[in-house]
């Protein structure tokens, strides 16, 4: 599995310019949602190991949080997980909604 916590916009930054595709959670470290998403995104990584995924923290990475969210048009939500190709979202859901099973269903839908 690899998971790999993004701290800010170089961090950003880095990660596009670098890849393609890019699935990215933003977790909130307080909200027992987050806390059962963040749970079935590691879930979701565990099964998908040859993938590199992605996530923020929003209370250490607001800015980069908010950065996205202005970049995207996407509205920020917490737990909220981003599937983009390029610089488009092609898939976002929150809360309840993130699953290993959506997840997987999502990643399906969206490969190129």
């Amino acid at each position: 599995m690899s998971l790999i916590q993004l701290h800010n916009e170089q961090d950003w930054n880095l990660v596009k310019e670098q890849r393609n595709r890019i699935i990215i959670m933003k977790n909130s470290t307080t909200c027992p949602v987050s806390h059962e998403a963040f749970k079935e995104y590691q879930k979701f990584a565990a099964d998908h190991g040859s993938e590199t995924l992605y996530y923020l923290n929003v209370q250490d990475s607001r800015p980069l949080s908010n950065l996205i969210a202005e970049q995207t048009g996407v509205k920020h939500e917490s737990p909220q997980v981003l599937i983009f190709e390029g610089d488009t979202v092609v898939w976002h859901d929150s809360h309840w909604n993130i699953t290993n099973k959506k997840l997987a269903q999502a990643n399906e839908k969206t490969k190129a």
